[in-house]
Formats: structure tokens, C-alpha cells, sequence
């Protein structure tokens, strides 16, 4: 219960500090450089997903619990069901998956909070005994064993509990989809979600000394505690205290079935930030696409599945694969808070306080990932250890390969600026609507709108009177924050529209241009299109698409595909669209 709160304080830095969202990947990016915060992102993508596979395991061995142990064959298809049920609720979007899961979450509180109470004060008068009781026993093992071995065996215990923190660092990871202020209101949540976590296990954990529950075979312990606290109000009947019972334990299932929707709220929002860095594919940057989310969604039902099926379900496995990455993440957070409060020592006036309690969580976390790691290697922890690296190796093949097509793309953009300068730019000509018009679709980089203008000129000499040029800018609603990046982007594209517009004036061509911003740029250039083709009846759209020497399935889903999709949704409105290659080695 204390170390709930020691991260939760030290996470309400991170909230202060990263008001836009992000968590432990950006802390780790910014406070400890680019590399921590990768590792930080890929241990957070395989928490994640194991987030959403231990929770549904947990959730079925809760459910089975009421059943006999025949019938425990059927409990791999049933969490097979239940990830699939979760994904396909989360494509059709989060309004219908949270009107599913919350009362199930607010069922249980009720429900729990009046059970933990009744079973705390039915056993009340055992509890003045009850710390001397586990004071002597733990003096008692340590003369038998040593006390490295009981704070060995302590330690480990606690950092199997590792996902109970989930909650604290997705409400860090999303507070840029909080109700403004923002901050306030992450520290509230997190303050709400610090005191339920605290309070419940506490209480759980309570109940298991005072009514001193053992393991029976096919069940939990908190089924095992609860049919004994039912037991105890007799509500009149067998079949009564079964049936509460029964209720209990789904509602205990469906809270955990709402832990597992965290794996597909915030496993796409650290893909989202990964791929605005380059270490994942772009395809997954634009969270308020409905496309990008569903592509994130995916990913991680996709995954979560083949872990379930790798483990078997087995929970102490999964418990041992996800406490690793949880306090790998946690650790770099907090040593990145530690890190950056040592740097303010000379201008915060606070910093002594608030670098304590960032060490503290520190130590805390940092001794549990190395205990976890050299202690639960053999037992599963390698697996943990193997995938997140291979997570990064990956992330750095992306990166490498972004870095490269990037040099090239700024080699064309310079060769083009040197020989497309205009100083003084005429005005434009004037633009005839009826004339052929030629449409370009162009991006960010200059060199190859300059690129595809010039094959256009090249392949139909003299042709075309009118050159209209139409720019998106992408908008991501999770990422903007207020009006001034908003306005930042209008100005970039904006001014490239007049790069464009200034070329063509400067050898006699009429030329216009047009600008969109929208979450999702395909739709708003479908809509500028339609718009330009409606005012210019006699036009053809041309784009660029990049095309690699060494073309692959690597490269084709590491760059978008926008050009092909225009050419699809236009060629089907009966309108033509030329795309022009520009390679890349």
C-alpha cells in the first residue's frame, strides 16, 4: 500500500512535467536521451500487451473457479473468445467498449468494498494479534533461513504484484485525453486510482490472514475468501450463497477484463509517440485517425493472443513476464525525474523534496527488476528479456532505414532549391478554369513536388495552362496542444503552397494552391480534389509515390501509401490520376 503511493507521488511529476501525455517513454526520451526512452517505449509495447493476456488469464481463472476441474479444458477457448471480444469492441470504438465495461467497474467497487468491509469486522477482534503473529513468524524464519532470504522471498512476492500498477502509468501515459486543466485533473485520477489499488489489495490481502485462507485446488484465493465470507452472512440457502458467490467472482473477472482494455488504450498511444520518433512505422502516428487506432488495436489483440497461446494461460508465468517490463519502465522513468531535479538543484527551490521522492520510488523499483531478472530468468523471465529485445532491434532497423530515406529526400530538396530559387516572384498569370489543369498532391519535402512538376512539364510539353497545387496538414487531436502548433502547421504548409505557386509565376504559369488540416489527411484530400476538379473540368491529378531500389515488404509497410489510395477513390468517381515514381536507393 505504501509503495502504490511512493510511484503514484513520483508519477504526478511525470503529469506535471508531460502534460501532453506520453509516460514512460517520453520521461525516459527527454529526461535520459533518445535510446533509454526507446527502451522505455518497447518495454511499455510488451507490457501492453501482456497486460491485456495476464488480465483475461487472471479473469478466467477467477470465472473457473466455480466450476469442476473437467471443465477447466475449455478455459484456453474461452480467453481466446474473450481477447477477441475486447479487440472487436475496441475497432468498433472506445464509446461502446466503456459503456460495456464501467458498470461491470463500478459493480465491483460496490460489491467488494462491502464484502472486504463486512469480513475486516466480523474477524475484527483478531487484528491486535494479528501483527505480533506475523511479526513472530517472520523473526522465526529469518533464525531458520536468514534474513536475506526473507527480504528475498518479501521482495519477490511484492514485484509479482507488478500489475497493479498498470493503472498508474497509463493515466500518466494518457493525460492529454483528460478533461482540461489536465494536470489537475491526472492528479485527481491518479490520486482515485493510487486509493482503490491501495485500499483493495490491502484489504484483500487483509482478508486472507483474518479468515485464514489456503489454496484449493481449481480455485483462487479470492474465491476461496469470498465463499467463506458469504458463507458466514448466510443468505438462506446453498443455492443463494453459490449464486452470490457466482456474481462476485464475474464481476471481479470483469474488472479485470477492464485491465485488460488498458493494453488497447495505452499500447496504441506509445506506438503513436514511438512512430512521431521514427522507431515505429508512421502508419501508427495519427491516433485520432480511426484507421491508425484500429491498425494499434489490432496489433495488440493480434499479440496478446500468440502470448496466450505461448503460456498456456498460466497467470504465475505471465505475472513473471509482465513484472519485468513494469519495473524496467518505472525505473527509467523515476531515474529520469532524478536525473532532472539534480539539474534544477540551482532553480527550484523544491528539488531536495522532490528528488527524494523520486530516488525513493527508484530504489524501490530498480531492487525489484534486478531481483526479478537474476532470480525468475530460468523460469520465464528470458522470454521478457528476448522479446523486448527484439522489439528494439527492430525499432533501430526502423530507424536506421527512416534516417537513411530522409538523407536522400534532403539531398533532393537542396539539389532543387539551388536550381529553383525566386527571389522576386511575378505575380501570378491569371488562371483560365476551362484550360487542362494539372492537380499535384504534394508533401512535406520540396524536392519532390519540384521533382514530379518537372516530369509533368517534361511529359506533356506545353499542355497544361493551370498548375494547382493542394497540401494536408495532419492534425493529430491526442498531440496538438492548443492553437499555436495548429498554427505552426498552417504556416509550413502555407508557405510551402507558396514555394509552388512562387516557381511556376517565375516562368510564366498560372498556379494555385489549396490547404486542408484534419485528423485524417486522406479524406481531406479526397475533399480538396473533388473541390479543384470541380473548379477545373479539364484536370488531372499527379502525385509522387517513393519506389525503392530493393522494394520489399519491409519498405512497402514502412511508407504510406496515400498516392495509391487517391488513385483508387478518384479512378472510382470516374476522375484520371497519374503517379509518378521518384526512387530511392
Amino acid at each position: 500500500m505504501v509503495t502504490v503511493f511512493i510511484i503514484s507521488l513520483a508519477y504526478n511529476q511525470v503529469i506535471e512535467l508531460f502534460p501532453n501525455g506520453g509516460g514512460g517513454y517520453k520521461v525516459a526520451t527527454q529526461l535520459l536521451g533518445p535510446h533509454a526512452g526507446l527502451v522505455s517505449g518497447a518495454a511499455l509495447i510488451v507490457d501492453y500487451v501482456l497486460t491485456i493476456a495476464i488480465s483475461i488469464a487472471s479473469g478466467a481463472d477467477a470465472l473457473f473457479s466455480l466450476l469442476p476441474l473437467d471443465m477447466h479444458t475449455l478455459k484456453i477457448p474461452a480467453e481466446i473468445f474473450l481477447i477477441a471480444l475486447l479487440t472487436w469492441l475496441n475497432l468498433r470504438g472506445m464509446k461502446e467498449a466503456i459503456k460495456v465495461l464501467l458498470p461491470i467497474f463500478i459493480g465491483f467497487v460496490v460489491v467488494h468494498v462491502g464484502l472486504i468491509g463486512y469480513g475486516v469486522a466480523v474477524h475484527a477482534g483478531r487484528l491486535p494479534a494479528l501483527v505480533p503473529a506475523a511479526i513472530g513468524d517472520t523473526l522465526t524464519l529469518s533464525r531458520e533461513t536468514g534474513w536475506l532470504f526473507v527480504v528475498s522471498t518479501i521482495m519477490l512476492a511484492y514485484s509479482q504484484g507488478g500489475g497493479t500498477y498498470t493503472g498508474l502509468e497509463a493515466v500518466s501515459n494518457n493525460v492529454n485525453t483528460l478533461a482540461e486543466p489536465r494536470v489537475s485533473t491526472g492528479k485527481w485520477t491518479m490520486l482515485y486510482m493510487a486509493c482503490s489499488l491501495a485500499l483493495t489489495a490491502g484489504g484483500i490481502l487483509l482478508l486472507y490472514l483474518l479468515w485464514d485462507v489456503g489454496k484449493v485446488e481449481g480455485q483462487t484465493l479470492n474465491a476461496v475468501a469470498f465463499r467463506a465470507i458469504i458463507g458466514d452472512i448466510d443468505l438462506g440457502s446453498v443455492f443463494a450463497d453459490e449464486t452470490a458467490l457466482l456474481v462476485v467472482l464475474v464481476l471481479e473477472a470483469g474488472l479485470l477484463f477492464v485491465a485488460a482494455n488498458t493494453g488497447f488504450l495505452g499500447g496504441p498511444a506509445v506506438l503513436s509517440n514511438m512512430a512521431a520518433d521514427s522507431w515505429v512505422p508512421r502508419v501508427f502516428r495519427g491516433l485520432s485517425s480511426r484507421l491508425v487506432r484500429q491498425n494499434g488495436v489490432l496489433v495488440m489483440g493480434v499479440s496478446a493472443l500468440a502470448i496466450l497461446l505461448w503460456s498456456k494461460g498460466a497467470v504465475a508465468l505471465l505475472v513473471i513476464l509482465y513484472s519485468i517490463n513494469v519495473f524496467l519502465t518505472f525505473s527509467l522513468s523515476l531515474a529520469g525525474l532524478c536525473v532532472y531535479w539534480w539539474g534544477r538543484r540551482f532553480e527550484r527551490n523544491n528539488w531536495r523534496r522532490r528528488l527524494l521522492l523520486s530516488a525513493t520510488g527508484l530504489a524501490v523499483t530498480s531492487s525489484i527488476l534486478l531481483l526479478l531478472v537474476t532470480d525468475k530468468f530460468d523460469d520465464g523471465g528470458w522470454f521478457t528479456v528476448l522479446i523486448t529485445g527484439l522489439v528494439i532491434a527492430l525499432c533501430l532497423l526502423i530507424k536506421r532505414h527512416y534516417n537513411a530515406v530522409r538523407e536522400q529526400l534532403h539531398r533532393i530538396d537542396a539539389l532543387f532549391a539551388r536550381e529553383s530559387r525566386h527571389d522576386d516572384v511575378p505575380d501570378s498569370p491569371p488562371i483560365d478554369p476551362a484550360a487542362p489543369t494539372a492537380v499535384f498532391l504534394v508533401g512535406g519535402s520540396r524536392g519532390i513536388g519540384m521533382h514530379t512538376l518537372l516530369w509533368v512539364q517534361r511529359l506533356f510539353p506545353d499542355h497544361f495552362k493551370n498548375f494547382v497545387f493542394l497540401a494536408v496538414g495532419e492534425v493529430d487531436a491526442q498531440a496538438y496542444d492548443g492553437k499555436g502548433a495548429l498554427r505552426t502547421l498552417q504556416y509550413t504548409i502555407q508557405n510551402t503552397l507558396r514555394y509552388y505557386i512562387g516557381f511556376c509565376a517565375s516562368h510564366g504559369l498560372a498556379a494555385k494552391g489549396y490547404d486542408a488540416y484534419g485528423t485524417d489527411p486522406l479524406e481531406e484530400l479526397d475533399r480538396l480534389t473533388e473541390r479543384a476538379m470541380r473548379e477545373f473540368p479539364s484536370s488531372i491529378c499527379f502525385a509522387s509515390q517513393l519506389i525503392f531500389a530493393d522494394d520489399n515488404f519491409f519498405t512497402r509497410w514502412l511508407h504510406n501509401q496515400t498516392a495509391t489510395q487517391m488513385q483508387q477513390r478518384l479512378h472510382l468517381r470516374g476522375m484520371q490520376m497519374v503517379i509518378l515514381p521518384t526512387k530511392v536507393e
